[in-house]
């Protein structure tokens, strides 16, 4: 498999890493032409220069737009010249990748232009809202995302487009990780997500008892954020646009040093995913909630397959599956990241999974995403071979053979 243009500077030294600047604004399309924000690359310049000063290091900037069907009208020709207009405008401007935000329930209409969007493109997002605590789960939604999923894993190489889609479940404006983000408000705002999955590394590394790890993870977790906060403040306070916050979820990169479950397994787990994985996730996910800095997003325990070199080895010797994915998602965040999944998973499975994560944010008042990747011509226990920096190597995850057909059925989907 090629390697994608969707590929990030790999990290350096020992400076803390900023993985994205994500900056949420309003955009528009007018006569075929973009319009953003005049003020966007001027505030890139200035937080470059001020991160880069401070010893952050950031790999990315990021733009993430309104919710894309209040742009333009549900036509495949509208969303495509929306897609490829603003992934010009954000390479021209300093932003690397971009979103297009969420199709919502009452919005199905331009989900099937949305794919053909991401498609069609290589540095653009998009995602479908499936459940919001004020509207509960939409089933039409959830069949939606699941078409979404096929389309992708079918019409791009190696399935790798599901990289840049996601099911939403109960996400709010503001996350700085992509797929999520997105915008609301005429003012632009900005969040920072960190790849901080060493900081646990180290924070439990020599630990003597569980609550020295889970002060010295605090701690830690607390000092660099708070260094981050800092920067950006100096960064809003210059440019005007709002400082939303941090998002603490630890983000991993594929090696040991800098792998979440790495630093589960040395607090003490014998193998991620054994039993006391669920203790560890809650323990780790609390610890951030608990860090008084400005914070924004997810800010809960992250475990992305692909993205996790521990997570991946133990996915490829079967210490845990897909469903003990969707069991710590009730204690940590982000729901079902980058799994890998054999190529000819089923329809019906993808909208079960989908739903599931969907119930977990709705009845745990929670934010979560599916973000699910089959692997064409994989069979399950078959290796990835993705190349691309981000990703460890592991295996398409076996599933259950099995979905929520008949369960849809009852809503005549």
């Amino acid at each position: 498999m090629t390697r994608s243009m969707l590929e990030v500077k790999m990290r350096g030294g020992a400076a803390m890493q900023v993985r994205a600047i994500t900056v949420g604004a309003e955009v528009a399309l007018t006569d075929g032409t973009i319009r953003l924000d005049e003020r966007l690359i001027d505030f890139g310049e200035r937080a470059r220069r001020h991160f880069s000063a401070a010893g952050l290091a950031v790999q990315t900037f990021r733009l993430a737009s309104q919710p894309f069907p209040e742009v333009v009208p549900a036509e495949p020709a509208a969303v495509l010249a929306l897609a490829r207009g603003l992934e010009q405008a954000g390479m021209e401007t300093g932003y690397e990748y971009v979103s297009l935000g969420p199709a919502g329930p009452q919005q199905l209409d331009w989900v099937s232009p949305l794919a053909q969007a991401l498609v069609a493109t290589e540095r653009v997002f998009g995602t479908v809202a499936v459940a919001d605590q004020s509207w509960g789960i939409s089933l039409p939604a959830v069949v939606a995302a699941a078409s979404v999923i096929r389309t992708l894993a079918e019409r791009t190489p190696g399935g790798f487009g599901n990289l840049r889609f996601a099911a939403l479940a109960n996400c709010p404006p503001g996350i700085p990780f992509f797929p999520a983000g997105y915008h609301r408000g005429p003012q632009p705002a900005f969040g920072v997500a960190w790849e901080a999955a060493d900081l646990a590394v180290e924070a439990f590394t020599g630990a003597g008892t569980l609550a020295e790890a889970e002060t010295r993870l605090l701690e830690l977790v607390t000092r660099e954020a708070r260094r981050v906060a800092e920067v950006a403040s100096q960064v809003a306070e210059e440019t005007g646009f709002r400082f939303a916050g941090i998002d603490l979820s630890l983000a991993p990169f594929p090696e040991d040093a800098r792998s979440i479950g790495e630093a589960i397994e040395r607090l003490g787990v014998d193998s991620f995913g054994a039993p006391g994985t669920l203790f560890a996730a809650a323990m780790i996910t609390g610890a951030l909630q608990r860090a008084e800095v400005p914070k924004t997003g997810f800010c809960g325990l992250m475990l992305p397959v692909l993205e996790d070199s521990v997570l991946g080895r133990r996915a490829a010797e079967g210490t845990y599956a897909v469903n003990d994915l969707l069991l710590w998602s009730a204690v940590c965040g982000l729901g079902l990241d980058v799994v890998p999944l054999p190529g000819d998973v089923s329809l019906d499975e993808l909208r079960g999974l989908i739903l599931d994560v969907a119930t977990l944010a709705v009845r745990l008042d929670k934010p979560l995403t599916a973000r699910l990747m089959p692997l064409p011509g994989k069979r399950a226990g078959d290796p990835t071979d993705f190349d691309f920096p981000y990703f460890a190597t592991t295996v398409a995850m076996p599933t259950r053979g099995a979905g929520a057909a008949r369960l849809l059925a009852r809503e005549g989907l």
